[in-house]
This record gives C-alpha cells, sequence and structure tokens, in this order.
C-alpha cells in the first residue's frame, strides 16, 4: 500500500496567458521550476501537445534542457513524449542527450496517445497506426538507452549508460497492463481523465512484474491544486481556470464574459469538461494537504504529480509555496 503522506512533484502545462508570449511561458516555467527545487518538490515534468495556442511544451526535450539550465538539483523529465510521434531511436538520443549533460536528472515518461487533433497528426506525418506499435517502440527505446540495442548495427549516441529512467504514462487500462508486464512505474493522467485511475492502478499493482530498475510497483497520479490563503480566494481562481478551461475546449473563437462562460459551463458539454477536472485540491493549506493525504490513500498512489492552473504566475508560486508549506507543518 502507498503511504498517507505522498512524494509531491509538479506537471508544468508551460500556460501561455491571453495577455502572454511564449517566450514568457517559458520564463514563468523556468521560475516554477526554480521554486519547485527551494522546495523540495521531487521532479517537474512537461507534456507535449502540439496545435494548443495556450501550452507552449510541444518541443519537450527542448524545454526541459532550458529548465535544467536554470536549475540545479531537481529532476526534470517529460510527462510525457508521446512516442507514436517520434522514432525510438530520436527519443533516445535526446534524452541520452539530456542526461549527459545533467547527469541524474532526467526522466522520460512515456505515452501512447499522439497529443494533438487529426490536421496535427497529418501535419506531423504521424502513421495513423502507429500507437499500436507502442509496447514494441517502448521495449526498442528501452534497449537502446541501455546501450543493448535491438536493432542491428545501430547505436543511440549518446546514451549508453545514461541512466534514463522510463515511466509509462496513461488513461487507461493499457499503459497500467504494459507498465506492469515491463516492470516499469506508472503515471495516471487523471489530472484531466479520471475514470479508469482506481481500476487502472488496482490492475498495475496486481499485475506488476519486478524489474532491475523497479522492483517494486510505482505510482503517480495527477490533481490539480489551487492552494491559496483562503478557501474562497482559491475557489475564485478554481472558477476563473474552469471558464478558461471550457471556452477552449470548445474552441470560442474570441474573449468570454463570465456570464457567457456561466452558460457554455451549464450546457451538457461544459459539464463534460468541467469533470474532466474531478480531481482537483482547491482552497487553504490544511484544506489541500488534506484532500491530497485522502487521495494518495484512496487511489494507492505513491506519488501526487500537481498541476497548478491558475492564470497568474504570482497565483501559481504561491500555490506551490503554500502546498510546501502545508506539507512541511504536518511533518513536525
Amino acid at each position: 500500500m502507498a503511504a498517507s503522506t505522498p512524494v509531491l512533484s509538479i506537471l508544468d502545462l508551460a500556460l501561455v496567458g491571453s495577455d502572454e508570449s511564449p517566450a514568457e511561458a517559458f520564463a514563468n516555467s523556468v521560475a516554477m521550476a526554480q521554486r519547485a527545487e527551494q522546495r523540495g518538490y521531487r521532479r517537474v515534468w512537461y507534456a507535449e501537445h502540439h496545435n494548443m495556442a495556450s501550452i507552449a511544451s510541444s518541443a519537450t526535450s527542448v524545454l526541459i534542457a532550458h529548465v535544467a539550465n536554470h536549475t540545479s538539483t531537481i529532476r526534470l523529465g517529460s510527462g510525457g513524449v508521446m512516442l507514436p510521434n517520434h522514432s525510438p531511436l530520436v527519443i533516445a538520443e535526446q534524452f541520452g542527450t539530456l542526461a549527459t549533460l545533467h547527469p541524474g536528472r532526467i526522466d522520460l515518461g512515456l505515452g501512447r496517445a499522439p497529443g494533438t487533433d487529426q490536421p496535427a497528426m497529418r501535419a506531423m506525418r504521424v502513421d495513423p497506426m502507429a500507437s499500436d506499435r507502442f509496447p514494441q517502440d517502448v521495449m526498442e527505446l528501452q534497449a537502446f538507452l541501455a546501450g543493448d540495442s535491438l536493432v542491428p548495427g545501430v547505436e543511440a549516441v549518446p546514451c549508453a549508460g545514461s541512466d534514463v529512467p522510463l515511466y509509462i504514462l496513461g488513461s487507461s487500462l493499457f499503459g497500467a497492463q504494459l507498465a506492469a508486464k515491463l516492470g516499469l512505474p506508472y503515471g495516471f493522467a487523471s489530472h484531466f481523465a479520471p475514470g479508469a485511475l482506481l481500476q487502472a492502478v488496482e490492475l498495475y499493482r496486481e499485475r506488476f512484474e519486478p524489474s532491475d530498475s523497479c522492483p517494486e510497483p510505482y505510482v503517480i497520479a495527477g490533481v490539480n491544486v489551487i492552494a491559496a490563503e483562503t478557501t474562497e480566494d482559491a475557489e475564485a481562481q478554481r472558477l476563473d481556470v474552469t471558464r478558461r478551461r471550457v471556452a477552449r475546449f470548445l474552441r470560442v473563437p474570441r474573449a468570454l464574459t463570465d456570464e457567457e462562460a456561466d452558460e457554455l459551463l451549464a450546457s451538457p458539454q461544459g459539464q463534460g469538461i468541467a469533470q474532466m477536472t474531478h480531481y482537483t485540491a482547491a482552497g487553504d493549506p490544511g484544506l489541500v494537504r488534506r484532500y491530497l493525504e485522502n487521495f494518495a490513500t484512496e487511489a494507492n498512489v505513491d506519488e501526487v504529480i500537481t498541476v497548478h492552473p491558475s492564470r497568474l504566475l504570482d497565483q501559481r508560486l504561491r500555490s506551490i509555496d503554500l502546498l510546501a508549506d502545508a506539507f512541511a507543518t504536518a511533518a513536525v
């Protein structure tokens, strides 16, 4: 069973606000990683998304390199790289390079989804059947990283001995079964796809086959976190985030008034989008800590990777600080 006091990490979506540039988003990501490092978080991960104006982490390995150059000790990685979009050799070379430049700090989380829409898939020249090869591609990538290539005459350089840990990420039972079979840690995207969390974790733990790199099952799960001095402030931020989210997902081509956003939220489509963030801890520090402890126990997870989605950087940094303070206080 996982401990009730989980390890805390951060998934940074490199959010681009409506009045911000991607350069400002990258500066914000550096500031968040530096704060996470100062406050004792385990890792910061970045997700590969394409054709989304509000998320700037499409070139995930490049962003990891940039943030690594502005931090010293915190682990950085992908949450995740969408492997069907790439060849295993190229990802092995990228992350082998990162691990060579920043030894002992780089993680490689792998997802099976494309992380985008059909037009962007065509623009990336992605084979629609590529996701069917995901298990084989994971094993090929794993072999490249270990310096034991499965492709005759081909080695990933630099790579061998780079010690990049792999994580299988997903939001369905498929990833849970694959992670268990390969003896790898498993990350569940419950911050936006909550439905199968409990079943997937149970399946992963039941079927886990130990490996040299991961002798015991290890589960990471995502939770949205908005910590503020008062629950009222946190709930106001949560409403703001939800309004912006429903407008983005329904592709509204203009800024909405609060009233218009609330009308969308009240629709069946809006309610479906709001349900995606079912696992959200919004409140004062004590409330958020209790929520995450209960979540870790009930979902049987070892590590909670927190998403801080508030609109302003200062709000996100404050949420990171208050969460760290809450768990530090609880440990005393």
